[in-house]
């Protein structure tokens, strides 16, 4: 009996140790497949032939095929409004046309240093001979700026443009055939390109020479200038996709999962931190978030956690300012229930000096609680509040949706063509894959989670500006000026009292007509400075008094 009871222990322990080595094989094979699958994933997407994956460009459109590739070969549900797709339009706006020159004396000015047309200014070919002192019919007129801007110093309701386009109407008829104007004085004119100029065009070319361009051709005004202007404006366009895809468990409520797939193209967009026309591939940014939310979402379609169902978005126009989002949250493809949502971006650099760290922490008493007892052993992580950031995940936040942000941090490479694939942790990747999924699986019991607000940050992509108003731009907005979507809780926007909806005008002596010329106008000021900032409400305009 006891020789029959030992066989019987032996036998069992037998089969227990090799049902362990089966699980260890799997899970080791498993792990391999993860790696091989994430390192196929970038390399691909993060390919010279894709050209950088620029929004609305060839190479973005073969990343979403290969993208919705993976999908269909795992039987995902498509849940965009064309299949996997959610299409939308980028209007960048007025554009100067390159069959747009100045010619002097036989010289070509260089656009935008030199000189600009106006964006109200004719689209006309004018040649001449004129002189800067002498007004004569059938010639262009010069105009210097510095006699308004002196008389006006003091008139809030000066507006240089509108007294511009007057002059042009006037001069045009008595003869002149263009107008040049320049500001020889030190005060501040806030003549700029405004791409979303929607007035009607004025009769003739309306030229801004700058400091440069009139310090090389136009600072002897007694000589006669052999004149050639070309004005030429179009619209540039471009369509932007997000791709979309869902887990139905039939669920109350759903959980979003994120990562854009754009990137920069050859820097066209003037948001690369190298110069040179050269393939920004942008393995980290965001091919990296891309490659892990298809291996998740492989996992997910393999064995989902039950209470929730999974909304699975790839999102474009990041790069431009979080536009794909944004228009999926204005314009949802599917009618859910939110749950909460976590974004993938840029989460393949981990290693002892890029520590995983993961954002929002703060948005949901349910993130401390499972963090402070179940964080992944393999992974350093360093936690970050706030629901706010460069990324995707804080228009979700802005609409009171709990978030998380897994980040790996800034690196050398950062937006710039050396972001290549060779430099990615496929093997840190794997372990932020799997420990989403392990969050996943943990919180599915909780239910719909609790939201809380958070303090604001700038982690990962840091402001050159000494100050800032706390404001969130509008990037989308295609009017004069900068529409905010929000306000940062605690920062000066919210203490004088900005709302979503407004547009910004003017600091202090500076006017700005987008984001960009805003940043500009910012980047005037220093901490403890005091100023005025004019605002747009409705159909009112205001102007408040505020200290950086």
């Amino acid at each position: 009996m006891q020789k029959l009871l030992w066989i019987v222990l032996l036998f069992s322990s037998f089969a227990t140790a090799q049902s362990k080595r089966k699980l260890r094989i799997a899970a080791e094979k498993a792990s391999t497949e993860l790696v091989n699958h994430l390192t196929a994933h970038v390399q691909y997407l993060a390919d010279d032939k894709l050209e950088g994956r620029r929004t609305g460009t060839p190479g973005e459109q073969m990343a979403l095929q290969y993208i919705i590739a993976q999908y269909k070969e795992m039987g995902l549900e498509p849940k965009g409004q064309n299949g996997f797709l959610q299409t939308f339009e980028i209007n960048e706006g007025k554009q100067v046309s390159p069959a747009t020159i100045l010619r002097i004396n036989g010289s070509f000015l260089k656009l935008t240093e030199e000189y600009f047309p106006l964006a109200f200014s004719a689209e006309k070919t004018v040649k001449g001979n004129p002189a800067m002192a002498l007004n004569e019919k059938g010639q262009p007129w010069f105009k210097d700026l510095k006699e308004w801007l002196e008389e006006n110093k003091n008139n809030t309701h000066f507006d240089i443009e509108e007294t511009i386009k007057k002059e042009a109407a006037t001069i045009a008829e008595k003869g002149a055939t263009a107008l040049f104007v320049y500001n020889s004085s030190n005060i501040t004119d806030n003549i700029q390109f405004n791409k979303n100029d929607k007035s009607a065009a004025a009769s003739i070319p309306i030229i801004f020479i700058t400091k440069d361009g009139y310090q090389h051709y136009f600072s002897d005004q007694s000589k006669s200038l052999k004149t050639a202007i070309t004005v030429g404006f179009n619209e540039r366009k471009r369509n932007a996709t997000n791709i979309i895809g869902y887990i139905d468990n039939h669920a109350a409520t759903t959980v979003i999962l994120g990562a854009h797939y754009d990137h920069l193209g050859y820097g066209e967009d003037k948001n690369a931190l190298d110069t040179g026309h050269v393939i920004h591939n942008g393995a980290d940014d965001n091919a990296s978030g891309t490659a892990a939310l298809i291996e998740l979402t492989r996992k997910l379609k393999k064995s989902s956690p039950k209470n929730n169902n999974y909304l699975i978005l790839h999102f474009s126009a990041e790069e431009l300012g979080t536009l794909g989002s944004k228009y999926w949250i204005e314009n949802p493809t599917t009618n859910i229930s939110p749950n909460y949502m976590i974004n993938m971006d840029m989460v393949g650099r981990y290693d002892t000096s890029h520590k995983l760290t993961i954002g929002g922490y703060g948005t949901s008493p349910v993130w401390g609680s499972y963090f402070s007892s179940a964080k992944p052993a393999s992974l350093l992580i360093k936690f970050d509040s706030s629901g706010t950031g460069p990324s995707d995940h804080a228009i979700f936040y802005r609409k009171d949706i709990p978030v998380l942000f897994y980040f790996t941090g800034s690196h050398q490479d950062y937006h710039k063509s050396t972001d290549d694939w060779d430099k990615i942790n496929y093997q840190g990747e794997k372990d932020i894959v799997n420990s989403i999924y392990q969050l996943i699986e943990a919180v599915d019991n909780k239910g719909k989670l609790v939201f809380t607000k958070t303090r604001d940050q700038e982690q990962g992509r840091s402001t050159k500006f000494k100050v800032s108003l706390g404001v969130i731009p509008d990037y989308g907005y295609s009017g004069t000026g900068m529409r905010i979507d929000g306000v940062s809780p605690g920062k000066l926007a919210e203490k004088i009292g900005l709302q979503a909806g407004d547009i910004l005008l003017q600091l202090g002596e500076f006017k700005f007509v987008d984001v960009m010329s805003y940043m500009q106008a910012l980047g005037k000021f220093n901490k403890d400075d005091k100023t005025q900032l004019t605002i747009k409400r409705g159909t009112e305009q205001k102007t408040i008094n505020i200290q950086f």
